[in-house]
């Protein structure tokens, strides 16, 4: 095998977690912008959602930032990679189908699919899970 064609298939076994890893660092860096600045995000909240949840956009805002967080590590350390996987992704296009069409639906409509193959591709090989499943199967 050449050093091209072992280069190719290094890529390839890395590339799940590649794309994993980028899609948590996405979700995390948009979370602790909500924390930090949830004023600013207010305007993506809808009224009919703040009208009907009985709470104020920065409440909202606050929640949202905290789903994203919790899933966002649950994705970026490899753990229940499908579970958060598939949730962000749900989370990114219902964000596009707010949003609208225009140049934030369309980033965010790449985003979802991003985290839907991540959920199509299921645990990489650098996920938690993964490595807690191969040593329990060296053990037996």
């Amino acid at each position: 095998m050449t050093f091209f064609q072992k280069t190719i298939v290094l890529v390839e076994l890395y590339a799940p977690s590649i794309l994993r890893y980028g899609m948590a660092a996405v979700i995390l860096w948009f979370s602790l912008q909500q924390l930090i600045h949830a004023d600013a995000w207010t305007a993506y909240v809808p009224d009919s959602i703040v009208s009907l949840s009985h709470m104020s956009a920065v409440t909202l805002v606050y929640f949202n930032a905290l789903f994203e967080l919790v899933f966002g590590v649950m994705l970026l350390f490899g753990w229940q990679t499908r579970i958060s996987a598939l949730l962000l992704s749900l989370h990114l296009f219902d964000i596009m189908w707010v949003v609208g069409y225009g140049e934030i639906g369309v980033r965010d409509f790449g985003l979802a699919v991003a985290t839907l193959v991540v959920f199509m591709n299921g645990p990489d090989l650098l996920c938690i899970q993964k490595k807690k499943s191969i040593s329990a199967d060296k053990i037996n």
